[in-house]
């Protein structure tokens, strides 16, 4: 029965030891990454753990190193396509490192002070937040002393390190292709109002074709599918003599209205030309192969990671801020032509 087995003993980094001949401090530097123990010790140290099933206690090792292994990642609108992709790099590379991902998600940017409240309940040893941090915000975290850095965003009170993928290079472009194929027409769907991600894109876009002589009509959207849908019929109901353009402020819009378009019997690109932003997977599935911009998610997480890092172990690191081009994806959502020499 149950009641009577002995109760389980916890085995000890130094039950470990003994059993395995070495040191204390040789088992504990087998299950701490990068450290350096000789391959025939470490082989002889782990197989001696799986025998006594042994497992570090992440608590007590926080204790001692005065670092929990935990990075608070602050994510806004998980519904967006593109987040789970960054949230699974990030968390891949972080776990390279040691660290473990503590996910905050928020249901719009502007609800940040909540979610701040709850980051500080726990030992965290920095953050990476994809969202909108004002001021104050930013305060409170120097306060607390935490390394911190902005993914796609920049900060708007004192420079903050930070990833970013060059939105206004990547509209720009999108614009000027469109431009020069003959597109006067244009719409634009933004996405949520406190989205600043959204709110440079749909700038860049809107500057560019000032330069053009062109005015858009704008349509707001929340970064959804079925936001990209209304957008478009919206736009279309402003539009007298129609669009030839369409311009999502990201790609899961710009599907949605692709689907929209087809519903009222447009064709793609043939009476209207989308464009979206972000590169996710379903954009370049064969019945959408959406002209796009991808940004470079390996690439921008991998210097998110690394930029944090520096900071946890130096934290009188300066400001710095790391900007990425996005590619451009041409696809056959927009009617294009020939790339210009």
């Amino acid at each position: 029965m149950a009641a009577d087995r002995p109760p389980r003993t916890t085995v000890t980094s130094y039950d470990v030891a003994r059993a395995a001949g070495v040191s204390q401090s040789a088992v504990s530097r087998c299950f701490k990454p990068g450290a350096s123990v000789a391959p025939a010790k470490r082989d002889r140290i782990m197989a001696v753990a799986r025998e006594l099933g042994y497992a570090p206690n992440a608590i007590a090792q926080s204790l001692i190193t005065k670092r929990s292994g935990l990075v608070a990642v602050i994510i806004s609108n998980l519904t967006n396509l593109y987040y789970p992709e960054v949230l699974a790099e990030l968390s891949r590379r972080l776990d390279a490192r040691g660290m473990r991902v503590l996910l905050f998600a928020l249901q719009a940017e502007s609800d940040v002070d909540a979610v701040l409240a709850e980051v500080w309940r726990y030992r965290v040893d920095g953050i990476i937040a994809a969202a909108r941090l004002l001021p104050a915000q930013l305060a409170a975290i120097a306060e607390r002393g935490l390394p911190l850095v902005l993914y796609n965003r920049l900060s708007e009170g004192e420079p903050v390190a930070s990833v970013c993928c060059d939105s206004v290079a990547g509209e720009t472009l999108l614009i000027d292709r469109l431009v020069a194929a003959g597109h006067r027409r244009f719409g634009i769907i933004s996405g949520p109002a406190d989205s600043s991600v959204s709110n440079e894109r749909v700038a860049a876009a809107t500057a560019r074709l000032a330069l053009h002589g062109l005015v858009p009509l704008l349509a707001p959207g929340q970064f959804d599918h079925a936001s990209g849908r209304a957008g478009l019929e919206s736009l279309l109901a402003q539009a007298d003599g129609g669009l030839d353009a369409l311009v999502a402020a990201n790609d899961l819009m710009a599907i949605g209205a692709i689907e929209a378009a087809r519903a009222r019997g447009l064709a793609v690109p043939g009476d209207l030309s989308v464009v979206g932003f972000d590169g996710v997977g379903p954009a370049g599935w064969d019945s959408f192969r959406l002209t796009t911009i991808r940004q470079p998610v390996q690439r921008m997480t991998e210097a998110a990671v690394a930029l944090l890092a520096e900071r946890i172990a130096q934290p009188e690191l300066p400001p710095e801020r790391r900007l990425f081009a996005g590619e451009f994806l041409p696809g056959a959502s927009a009617r294009l032509d020939p790339c210009p020499e």
